[in-house]
């Protein structure tokens, strides 16, 4: 559970990364826009990333999918 691991978070629309960054405790590794969804990378155990999934949930981000990259 305390295992570091680079995740791949996909969601509807679209966000800037400074706001992402300056409210999250997180550094985000890459954001990327496709369309109306965003991708971002982090590098985090899996408790940060329960917190920054709760994080994104409160701003009013759809979660797509989350995927753990290999």
């Amino acid at each position: 559970m305390h295992d570091t691991c680079t995740y791949q978070i996909q969601l509807r629309g679209r966000m800037d990364a400074r706001d992402l960054d300056a409210g999250s405790p997180l550094q985000i590794a890459q954001v990327r826009e496709a369309g109306e969804h965003t991708l971002l990378t982090v590098y985090a155990d899996q408790s940060a990333l329960v917190g920054l999934l709760r994080h994104l949930h409160g701003r009013g981000f759809v979660l797509m999918s989350v995927q753990r990259a290999p």
